[in-house]
């Protein structure tokens, strides 16, 4: 299995977290520790953290990580369990990056890939009961288009469900390259090498497989609730779906209540507890783009607790 990962957003990321060396961060989705790496050498006195649902990165990471200092500790957990894990301890910063690595996406028996053929698996955590092939061939039709459209912003969703429909009932879906060419068949040639509906209809089967929004909404109140004063968090998106929900967070908890806008006293319970440090996302650099083009639809928000 190829092990190199392409860190995206890096340097941005590190210089947006303003590293202290005695600090505490945690990296909640340590991959293949590009991020976690450059966390590590900067905290020198301090401690990182780490959570990640794959087996075999966290593995990778752990070696890698111990080349550079043992002070950090990585959970095999979903994100979304960090404040339970850490109980509730307070932190100098969190860098979120809610993209898939390259390791994963190659790795044609994780069933990410919509180019080449593996198992309908994409699951994070390879022991979670939830499947691609569960949802492609046990889900209803309305709930396959609801999905395709809700994640995947697929404007062909019915017809695509409607024809995976009528091919499971002829036999099982099992591979991702079955699932492409139904979904080809489904819209014909022409859409389909205009349009590129498998990128969508992927990109849905993997939000609802692991129940990314979800689990997004949840994990940023309670990491804004887990920094320390002038802490921060760096959050990387890779679709519109995700990055609205960072920005209407980071919103919401930026501004003055609605309660109480307009009023000459407002209570301390309803001043904004964190800044924006970026109000418009930060994207790639020209020379990044060149060397990595996934990087072209990441964003990144970063925060700061007032």
């Amino acid at each position: 299995m190829k092990t190199y990962h392409y860190s995206v957003l890096l340097n941005e990321v590190i210089d947006g977290l303003n590293i202290k060396e005695d600090g505490i961060y945690i990296d909640a989705t340590v991959g293949y520790a590009g991020h976690s790496k450059k966390i590590l050498e900067k905290c020198k006195k301090g401690f990182l953290f780490a959570f990640d649902e794959d087996a075999t990165a966290v593995e990778y990471s752990q070696n890698l990580l111990h080349s550079i200092s043992d002070n950090f500790q990585i959970f095999r957990e979903n994100f979304v369990n960090m404040k339970a894990v850490l109980k509730d301890k307070k932190v100098d910063g969190i860098v979120f990056d809610l993209g898939f690595s390259s390791p994963q996406i190659d790795d044609e028996t994780r069933g990410f890939s919509f180019m080449v053929d593996g198992p309908l698996d994409m699951r994070m955590d390879q022991a979670s009961n939830l499947s691609a092939s569960d949802i492609v061939n046990n889900y209803s039709e309305e709930d396959l288009t609801n999905i395709f459209y809700s994640y995947g912003e697929e404007k062909l969703s019915g017809v695509i469900s409607k024809k995976i429909i009528e091919e499971r009932a002829k036999k099982k879906i099992s591979t991702t390259m079955e699932l492409v060419e139904i979904i080809k068949k489904a819209v014909g040639a022409n859409y389909f090498f205009k349009n590129h509906p498998e990128r969508k209809i992927f990109q849905a089967i993997r939000i609802e497989t692991n129940k990314e929004l979800e689990v997004l909404k949840k994990v940023l109140p309670e990491a804004i609730d887990m920094l320390n004063p002038r802490g921060r968090i760096c959050v990387i998106t890779f679709h519109s779906l995700e990055d609205k929900i960072v920005k209407n967070i980071f919103r919401k908890y930026s501004e003055v209540d609605d309660m109480v806008k307009g009023l000459p006293f407002v209570p301390d319970e309803y001043k904004p507890i964190i800044k924006l440090i970026n109000n418009k996302p930060i994207t790639a650099s020209s020379k990044e783009l060149a060397e990595n083009s996934r990087s072209h639809s990441a964003k990144l928000r970063i925060i700061e607790r007032i």
